[in-house]
């Protein structure tokens, strides 16, 4: 029988301590410790004003860069997780839970209690309902950016919510998917909940009834048997219709539409930029708990999971999308017992009806009808599974290619181990050409652009799986290929004098596929943002030169750039990460050195690397 990802003791405490917060809206965070196990858990009340959960039209969104918690570039320069590799671009969170977050750790003692159950080993675990939920994701993202270090071990934190809001986008969950965090977040939603999907519309759609429905929240929190209101219906059927049409675009997207149409009617439509991160645990209201891990499939499940029959159920339903938001403690607390868990692992597979179902996926398939699924909701998780599936095949491709990129700059370091043999240097011998050795160097430099063009544009397209982005060999690899390849690109760059047309190669000639390279490594190995630039060194010593030929008595304009160059060479140097050849007799970098005022050479680092 299947389980769930993690231990009904651990829920059941998590989900207790998420619904006693509301009894104490003035605190900023309760924080208890479990009598039977290592477990310390904290939590935060939930808020039920709108300025809380839209500080902005049309969804209160922003990019990180604005987070005093999540900076681009933190402590030394570092970046932050929550971005694309590929695109270079910051994830969208809600603004007003991260506010409310930053007040959090900036009014209590809340980190100093993080810290303490660090030092005593414990299991952290963040949890929170409703608006509380979407708190703790952002806090347990905090910890993993703040004390998740490669160098060390320690133990991993757990994020349990109920019922909470979406809280960021699409890049967001692509980042914890890269990072191997993403199984850390587990989220229990119940099927008619409202909550769940209200970030899915914007605030002008239903600014009053949003008022109103959070404060009739608020008053069920605090007196459970609170009876709802007819607004409920308005504000349900506003909810699922803007629901509708992004589950729609988005299900084109994962079915491969390419109709112009579709994005030209989201050009004038607000779509929503939320989507869910992490695991889902749908709990179908009758027994059953349905395990998702498909962001995808979860946004699709998030609209038609909660669908009406007909229209004469509007007011039950919008009734019970209320009063669902308050059941999880009953609910988990009769279901975790019976353990009646199905996994929605293979979407790709997925009965379109009760009579499609076979013997190995009767469960799936009667799970699929208790979340009261149609046929077209069905086909949205295949279209779902498919592409995930496709990732893998691409990732399965692009793995067949390695042995081949691997030939190519083996055949490439040979020849810059014969150049040096002649006192010239690779990249000088390449600016030449004059060889065939040369030729060959270029064909092979071309033939390798192809698999790496091809790479960094699936990456870019999101077509490869997240973890792809983590996978140690090909960091390695593509470092390999971008220290041995790049400067080929930059001699070939200024011996044709593109330079003169578009300009020094770093502002607009350096292609896409080496800035990426460049940003994975630094990613991978958390180093300050552009400090792996070794690969373009020529490119800053073409340009030198250049100055030094049509200005040569302006050396004052560039001394400061010259000492600059000369220090990275010396780490680069002595870091390995370029060869000692640049200091041969015919290396450019020699002449370029040669012909500096000796009072500036008197005084490099450099100074005894070159016979002046």
């Amino acid at each position: 029988m299947d389980s769930l990802p993690l231990g009904e003791e651990v829920i059941q405490k998590a989900c207790s301590i998420a619904m006693e917060a509301h009894n104490y809206p003035e605190t900023t965070y309760l924080v208890e410790n479990s009598p039977s196990s290592s477990d310390v858990f904290f939590t935060f009340p939930g808020s039920w004003s709108v300025a809380d959960w839209f500080t902005r039209l049309p969804f209160g969104e922003i990019k990180v860069d604005r987070s005093k918690l999540l900076p681009p570039k933190g402590k030394d320069g570092v970046a932050t997780s929550l971005r694309s590799i590929g695109r270079d671009e910051l994830a969208t969170v809600n603004e007003g839970f991260l506010r409310r977050l930053e007040l959090i750790l900036a009014n209590s003692s809340l980190q100093s209690e993080v810290e303490k159950a660090i030092t005593d080993k414990k299991q952290i675990v963040f949890t929170g309902h409703s608006s509380a939920g979407a708190v703790a994701i952002l806090a347990t993202v905090w910890f993993l950016e703040k004390y998740t270090k490669p160098e060390i071990t320690r133990m991993s934190p757990l994020c349990v919510t109920f019922g909470s809001p979406l809280v960021a986008d699409f890049i967001f969950n692509h980042a914890l998917r890269r990072e191997n965090w993403s199984h850390y977040f587990i989220h229990f939603v119940m099927r008619y909940d409202i909550v769940p999907r209200i970030l899915l519309a914007p605030l002008s759609s239903m600014e009053r009834e949003l008022e109103q429905i959070l404060y009739l929240l608020n008053r069920k929190a605090l007196f459970p048997s609170q009876g709802s209101t007819r607004e409920a219906s308005q504000f349900y059927q506003t909810v699922m219709r803007n629901a509708s049409a992004l589950t729609s675009h988005a299900a084109c997207q994962l079915m491969g539409n390419a109709n112009p149409i579709l994005e030209t009617v989201a050009s004038f439509i607000e779509l929503s930029p939320y989507r869910p991160c992490g695991t889902f645990v749908f709990c179908t209201g009758n027994g059953k708990l349905v395990v998702v891990r498909n962001a995808d499939a979860v946004l699709q499940l998030l609209f038609y999971s909660s669908q009406l029959c007909s229209e004469n159920e509007l007011e039950e339903v919008a009734e019970r999308s209320l009063n669902n938001h308050f059941d999880y403690q009953s609910e988990l607390r009769e279901r975790l017992k019976m353990q009646n868990v199905v996994h929605l692992d293979h979407l790709e597979g997925l009965p379109l009806s009760s009579n499609g179902a076979t013997a190995e996926n009767i469960a799936t398939s009667m799970a699929l009808n208790d979340l009261g699924l149609s046929t077209r909701a069905r086909l949205c998780l295949r279209a779902a599974g498919e592409l995930e599936k496709q990732k893998l095949s691409n990732q399965q491709r692009m793995d067949r290619k390695k042995a081949d990129i691997e030939a190519g700059l083996a055949m490439l370091e040979d020849y810059k181990s014969k150049c040096a043999v002649c006192q010239v240097g690779y990249y000088d011998a390449f600016r030449s050409s004059k060889d065939e050795d040369d030729f060959k160097a270029n064909v092979k430099r071309l033939e390798l652009t192809g698999i790496w063009d091809e790479i960094v544009e699936m990456l870019n397209r999101y077509e490869l799986p997240e973890g792809f982005e983590s996978r140690r060999e090909w960091v390695e690899l593509a470092t390999r290929y971008r220290r041995i390849v790049e400067p080929l690109d930059v001699a070939n760059y200024y011996r044709h004098a593109k330079n003169e047309d578009t300009g020094p190669y770093m502002d607009k000639g350096r292609p896409r596929r080496y800035k990426y390279t460049q940003r994975w490594r630094e990613h991978a190995l958390r180093m300050p943002v552009g400090s792996s630039a070794e690969s373009s060194f020529w490119a800053e010593v073409e340009e030198l030169l250049l100055h030094r030929s049509t200005r040569p008595g302006a050396f004052e304009e560039i001394r400061e750039t010259s000492l600059n160059l000369e220090r990275k060479l010396k780490e680069w140097i002595d870091g390995g990460h370029i060869s000692r050849d640049v200091f041969l007799e015919g290396s450019s970098f020699t002449k370029l050195w040669k012909s500096l005022p000796q009072q500036h050479k008197s005084v490099s680092c450099l100074q005894g690397q070159i016979n002046s």
